[in-house]
């Protein structure tokens, strides 16, 4: 398909191939069939209790189980302890055989008896051995999460797992349960691909936004209707998406959804690629940043390819680097798309200012030294500053001032200043890549910020930050603050 785009510009061609994927992550159905465990260790039992969790009859074997094993085999008929060592035929028609054994010879014994077998080996810490390793496990049956280092770091997989818990709501467990029942009765219904997805969609949408809720009784209906009566189940539609200033857990659960739920990705040069890498593996993404001073994606290019791609029926994610709505010349796209007739959304983004001012751990207001904030741009159509700045705003000294995209017109910017009034000692600031791990400061005055910048020449997207709230990065004199604070 044709691309309103220049040259310089391209999308992948696509799905990316997987490389270098250390393990197969696979879902083993156990039901009813067979488990033969080795050992009487309270490692043991866990990977007793989580096979016979799967549906598994469990035999272990051991001469001295442990309490808990006892117990597990007195309560759960399906567990088995047979009071002996271990025999090679013990692993005959087992599914899996799992060994906690110490020796290296006793545990290569072990897995030769498995292979002869036919069974998949776990010897427990000694992944060398062992054709397949346990995970961490979120449970939320049907809904389980299964998560790997490659017996590289197990604490690190448990961390994984807490923060993985602490997102999915408990009841996430009934809906998993609903979608199961429904998936059938959908199959029967003669609906579109995209109309059947379109129903997933906002089933998903509904299960992550529910809490503790179940679903209703009625929802299946429900859903059927809304999708029937959504024009975007036909149409196409785009969404202008925040992407936030660089730090991909600032991402919006919003934002998240509507990236994986995307046809096609049209993202800006300033999104980290970990966002980028977030939305569904099967959709189109697409460049088209527009870098100041840099070969760039026109606007009108952009605007067209959006309106083209949602002509053909498909959803699009306009992702762009902070806010949509903050110098992201949302406007000019939304009257453009609104005059195609195409359905659009706005999902706000964490505005690099304030993910600066996160990174800073400085509030951009204060009662007694910044009672008003503003967000300007130093850059003009022609690559120049404005002309039309409120000098005297910025030059307030009892406000906040964020100034996007001035690297490039920073001494103009401070020579105005300071013909405006403004006092050469106010705190000046200039953060590089906001909440980026290789995120830069460079502190200063109005009057010496620019040659320190100059200086040092960040490359990287910049904010300047100006203001008495800023005298402790900048390492001004705080008698300045107590002096903005008087006037």
């Amino acid at each position: 398909m044709a691309r309103a785009l220049p040259p310089e510009t391209s999308g992948d061609e696509g799905c990316p191939a997987m490389a270098g994927l250390a393990a197969l992550p696979v879902f083993l159905n156990l039901n009813g069939r067979r488990v033969a465990l080795v050992g009487g260790s309270s490692a043991a039992l866990w990977k007793a209790e989580l096979a016979h969790a799967a549906g598994a009859d469990v035999d272990v074997y051991s001469a001295e189980p442990c309490a808990g094993l006892v117990e597990l085999a007195r309560v759960r008929p399906r567990v088995r302890l047979v009071r002996r060592a271990f025999q090679a035929d013990d692993l005959n028609g087992a599914a899996l055989a799992i060994g906690d054994i110490e020796g290296a010879a006793e545990a290569a014994e072990f897995r030769a008896a498995a292979q002869a077998f036919g069974a998949l080996a776990n010897i427990i810490d000694k992944p060398a051995l062992s054709d397949f390793q346990f995970g961490a496990i979120v449970d939320r049956s049907p809904l389980v999460v299964a998560i790997s280092t490659d017996g590289a770091s197990p604490i690190l997989a448990q961390a994984v797992r807490g923060r993985i818990e602490a997102v999915l709501p408990a009841a996430i467990k009934l809906w998993a349960a609903a979608a199961k029942g429904w998936r059938e009765s959908l199959k029967t219904l003669a609906l579109a691909p995209r109309s059947r997805r379109r129903f997933w969609e906002r089933f998903n949408a509904r299960a992550l936004a529910a809490g503790s809720a179940p679903p209703g009784e009625g929802l299946f209906t429900e859903l059927l209707a809304e999708v029937e009566r959504d024009p975007r189940g036909s149409e196409g539609s785009v969404a202008l998406v925040g992407a936030g200033p660089g730090d991909s857990e600032l991402l919006t659960l919003k934002a998240l959804r509507m990236l994986q739920s995307a046809d096609v990705v049209l993202y800006d040069d300033l999104v980290a690629p970990a966002i980028v890498d977030m939305a569904r593996r099967e959709a189109e993404k697409i460049a088209v940043g527009k870098r100041g001073y840099k070969p760039s994606c026109k606007q009108d290019h952009i605007v067209a390819l959006m309106i083209e791609l949602a002509g053909q029926g498909k959803r699009i994610v306009r992702l762009k680097g902070g806010d949509p709505m903050v110098f992201g010349r949302a406007s000019e796209e939304i009257a453009a798309l609104r005059g195609a007739g195409i359905p659009i959304e706005v999902v706000p983004g964490v505005t690099a200012a304030l993910g600066a001012a996160a990174s800073l751990q400085t509030s951009l207001t204060e009662r007694a030294t910044a009672r008003r904030l503003q967000f300007v741009t130093a850059h003009a159509h022609d690559g120049k500053l404005p002309e039309d700045i409120d000098w005297r705003a910025l030059c307030d000294p009892g406000a906040s001032s964020v100034v996007y995209m001035g690297v490039r017109t920073l001494g103009a910017l401070a020579e105005r200043l300071l013909a405006h009034g403004a006092d050469p000692a106010t705190p000046a600031l200039l953060v590089e890549r906001a909440t980026c791990p290789d995120e830069r400061r460079i502190a200063g005055t109005i009057a010496t910020l620019p040659a320190k910048a100059a200086a040092q020449a960040p490359s990287g997207p910049c904010l300047i930050l100006i203001g008495a709230v800023f005298a402790a990065q900048a390492d001004v004199d705080p008698a300045h603050r107590l002096a903005a604070a008087a006037e």
